[in-house]
């Protein structure tokens, strides 16, 4: 699991994290979440509730990372061509 530097990784966060749509897909179900996200910043997929930030801390100060959400109703093809499509279509985010 990709980590940032200085940040140590909290094992109830860390369970709701993945290394891909699909996986992220399969988390979210099992808890009962709304949406999955896939954090460009750190390259990291997950399940969250809707408006639920993602993030970091570092030195108390809480850094929002670019993320891309979207509901668990698609499948993990759509997610990936939708994320696909946004990023052609916003190269400089």
């Amino acid at each position: 699991m990709p980590r940032q530097a200085g940040i140590l990784p909290d094992p109830a966060i860390a369970a709701i994290m993945a290394c891909s749509w699909s996986e992220a897909l399969a988390l979210a179900r099992e808890k009962n979440l709304p949406q999955v996200y896939h954090d460009c910043d750190t390259d990291i997929y997950g399940a969250c509730h809707e408006g639920e930030p993602q993030g970091s801390f570092r030195n108390g100060i809480f850094s929002e990372h670019r993320c891309i959400c979207m509901p668990v109703s698609l499948s993990p093809e759509e997610l990936a061509k939708k994320e696909k499509k946004f990023r052609t279509e916003n190269p400089e985010w």
